[in-house]
């Protein structure tokens, strides 16, 4: 069968690469893609905001299945386009998906749903939020209304910061566009784990567990940025609080089909785990990157089984297995992220790659027969162990023979858990 791939990142090479060793697949078509995904896919030319290409692209190519990857096109609409259409397609709605669409709604959710979370205030304007601050410590987190690719929050350490970050995020200084509304948040403390499970609607089905590193510098240290690298290991948590957390995944999940906005394609809910318990972060509707890179290398069951099991509303069908052990993923990226950057520079040493590691591209395009860089992260370079220590002893001296100009990366990925 056919599948179309929606998207052009690490998290979408990773996912081609599980689909192609499906059986079943005879020919997986991916838009846009990237320099790595044209190895395994046809490429073909798409804007993923675009609704209307998509469906174009959809109708040309005439696909058995359709797997959206990044937040944008689902917060467009594309699934419901699609459904509409009679397009077999695995992601949410454009309602389902106001869970990572909207931050105000989110919490509004599991407010309504008894979710353990952060103590929130939901602001649209700053003299709401210049109120709403004596309800807070002096730290506080201030979360953008919307999608922001990743600039949308800002930790603040007094109530002075954190005006000033709704200020700007009102004005559109901070995002290059104004909001409607910013959530105030509590600042929670402990480690964050990424959890996802697969939904049909109906039922949530644990996939994974995974931990990722959002700072630039070394000690997770510095600006966010969309993940310098991640890791899934088997005792990431502990049995009981893996079951613990499929059921607030599968209470979402109740939550939304209640109000009548179901829930099909990932869930994945980011825990932070305070020393007063677990408690919900964020949610996004998709395939985290570059948490995914590390975890499709860890998949036994077949990744299109999962898929059209979630799309055919019979998840609970599909047992998910995972190789024992750990993965891990690192990634390079280029000079200047998670600011400005330049794009064209020339990679070299990726056919030197083995010991088991595969690199997914993140950020690469082909200029002249030659993989060229094209965005912030560009690498995301991976692999599987019996433990996170045999899974980074393989990528740290792959990626020695992987350069770049400017190329950085960091180089204690793991090191909570080391």
């Amino acid at each position: 069968m056919k599948v179309l791939v929606i998207g052009g990142g690490g998290r979408e090479h990773a996912l081609v690469w599980a689909l192609r060793k499906s059986a079943r697949v005879t020919e997986i078509v991916c838009a846009p893609g990237n320099g790595g995904i044209a190895a395994l896919a046809r490429c073909v030319s798409l804007n993923v905001a675009s609704v209307e290409e998509t469906l174009a692209v959809a109708a040309a190519e005439a696909p058995s299945l359709v797997v959206v990857g990044p937040e944008v096109p689902l917060a467009a609409g594309v699934v419901d386009t699609l459904q509409r259409r009679g397009v077999p397609v695995f992601g949410p709605t454009r309602a389902a998906a106001q869970l990572e669409s909207s931050k105000g709604f989110a919490k509004e959710f599991m407010r309504r749903w008894e979710i353990p979370t952060a103590a929130y205030a939901l602001c649209h304007s700053c003299d709401i939020v210049y109120g709403a601050l004596e309800k807070f410590g002096e730290r506080v987190v201030v979360k953008a209304d919307g999608l922001a690719a990743g600039k949308g929050v800002v930790l603040c350490e007094t109530h002075a910061e954190a005006l000033a970050a709704a200020e700007q995020m009102f004005s559109g200084e901070l995002l290059g566009g104004g909001v409607e509304s910013v959530v105030l948040e509590e600042m929670l403390e402990g480690p964050e784990v990424s959890f996802f499970a697969i939904c049909d609607g109906s039922t949530a089905v644990a996939l994974a567990v995974a931990q990722d590193h959002k700072r630039i510098g070394e000690g997770d240290t510095g600006s966010n940025t969309g993940g310098m690298g991640a890791y899934s290991t088997d005792d990431l948590v502990s049995p009981e609080m893996f079951v613990w957390m499929t059921g607030v995944a599968q209470r979402v999940v109740d939550g939304m089909k209640a109000e009548g906005t179901p829930f099909d394609g990932v869930l994945f809910t980011g825990f932070m785990m305070t020393p007063q318990g677990p408690k919900v972060l964020e949610f996004n509707t998709r395939f985290g990157d570059p948490e995914t890179e590390a975890i499709m290398l860890r998949l036994e069951t077949d990744l299109l089984d999962i898929l059209e099991a979630a799309v055919a509303g019979r998840i609970g069908s599909v047992e998910v297995k995972l190789k024992p052990g750990a993965s891990a993923c690192v990634i390079a990226a280029s000079a200047g992220y998670p600011g400005k950057y330049a794009s064209g520079k020339p990679i070299s040493g990726l056919d030197s790659v083995s010991n088991g590691v595969q690199v997914f591209h993140a950020g690469t395009t082909v200029r002249d027969g030659e993989i060229v860089t094209a965005g912030g992260r560009v690498l995301a370079v991976s692999a599987v162990g019996e433990d996170l220590k045999a899974a980074l002893g393989r990528i740290y001296p792959a990626m020695e023979g992987i350069s770049f100009e400017g190329m950085q990366f960091r180089r204690d990925i793991g090191w909570r858990a080391l």
